[in-house]
C-alpha cells in the first residue's frame, strides 16, 4: 500500500518559501504567500486556516511555474500580472516599470497642487502602466489627463489600465518621445522620467536588470529634457512635479530655478531620501 500522503497548502508554502529564499529573493515568505494566494484563488490567511487541505494535480500545476517564475527573480508584480498602486489595482508586465511605492509620494504632491482648480488640465510624460496618470484622474474628477509614452507596448498596458479603472473617457493616450505630438496647455506636468545612470545599470538587482525595460530606467539627462519641454506647455502658475534619483534632487531644483521656475520644492519619500522636485511656472 503507497504511503504517499497529499501535497498541502502547508507543504506547498514551506516548498516555496525555501526554493524562493534559496534563489536570494528579499521577501520569501511575503512573495510565497502571494503568489500561492493568486494561483490557488484564496486569501493569504486562508493559506493558515486551510493548512492542511490537500492540493489537486491542478492546483499543483497552477502554483508550481509561478513559483519558479520568481525564483528566476521575474518581478513579483509580472508573476501576478497585476500591482496596486495607491487606490487602483493596475495590470502590469514586461513592457512597463512596476509602480513603487515612491511614486505614490509624486501623485501626493502633484495633486495638493491642483486641488482648488475645478478642471486642472493635466500632462503625464513617459506614463508608463497609467499609474500617475490614472490615479490623478481617479483622484481629482474634474482632471482632464494627457499621458504621453514612446513605447506602444506601454501605452497598451495604460489604456487597458484606464479601462479597468474607470477613467477612459478623462485620459488620452498619446505617442511620442516626451512632449511630441501633444497639443494644449496644461495646469500641470508630471513625470517619473528614466534617471538612473548607464554606470548603474549592472549593479541593479537581477528583477530590475533582467526584466524591466532599461529604457524605462536609465537616462542620461532625461529630466532636465522633460523641465525644459514642459515650459511652453504651461498655463501661467502651472507646475511641474518631477520624480528624481537619490542625490539628484538639488542638481534639478537648480536647473529648475535657471530656467525660471519659481516656488522649487524638494519633498523627501517615506524612507526619508529627496524624491520629488516641483516647481511653479510664474
Amino acid at each position: 500500500m503507497s504511503t504517499d500522503r497529499p501535497v498541502t497548502i502547508a507543504d506547498i508554502l514551506a516548498r516555496s518559501i525555501g526554493y524562493l529564499e534559496g534563489k536570494g529573493v528579499e521577501n520569501p515568505r511575503l512573495d510565497a504567500e502571494l503568489i500561492l494566494a493568486h494561483a490557488l484563488k484564496l486569501g493569504r490567511i486562508e493559506l493558515y486556516t486551510h493548512h492542511d487541505r490537500p492540493l489537486t494535480e491542478e492546483e499543483l500545476a497552477a502554483a508550481r511555474p509561478l513559483v519558479e517564475r520568481r525564483g528566476k527573480r521575474e518581478p513579483l508584480a509580472y508573476v501576478l500580472g497585476e500591482w496596486g498602486f495607491r487606490h487602483l489595482v493596475l495590470r502590469v508586465d514586461a513592457n512597463v516599470l512596476v509602480p513603487r511605492p515612491e511614486t505614490e509620494i509624486v501623485v501626493e504632491r502633484a495633486l495638493a497642487l491642483i486641488k482648488d482648480v475645478e478642471q486642472p488640465s493635466v500632462l503625464d510624460i513617459g506614463t508608463g502602466s497609467g499609474a500617475i496618470a490614472l490615479s490623478i484622474a481617479s483622484e481629482h474628477p474634474g482632471a482632464r489627463v494627457v499621458a504621453t509614452d514612446i513605447s506602444e507596448g506601454a501605452l497598451g498596458v495604460a489604456a487597458d489600465n484606464a479601462e479597468r479603472c474607470g477613467v477612459a473617457d478623462r485620459v488620452e493616450f498619446v505617442r511620442g518621445h516626451l512632449t511630441a505630438h501633444v497639443n494644449g496647455t496644461f495646469d500641470l506636468v508630471i513625470s517619473n522620467p528614466p534617471y538612473v545612470p548607464p554606470a548603474d545599470w549592472d549593479s541593479l538587482q537581477p528583477e530590475i536588470r533582467l526584466y524591466e525595460p532599461r529604457e524605462a530606467v536609465v537616462g542620461t539627462a532625461q529630466t532636465a529634457a522633460v523641465a525644459r519641454r514642459a515650459l511652453p506647455l504651461l498655463l501661467p502658475g502651472g507646475w511641474l512635479v518631477l520624480e528624481v534619483g537619490d542625490g539628484q534632487a538639488q542638481e534639478v531644483a537648480d536647473e529648475l530655478g535657471s530656467l525660471g521656475y519659481a516656488d522649487v520644492r524638494i519633498t523627501n519619500d517615506l524612507a526619508g531620501r529627496e524624491r520629488v522636485v516641483e516647481g511653479r511656472w510664474a
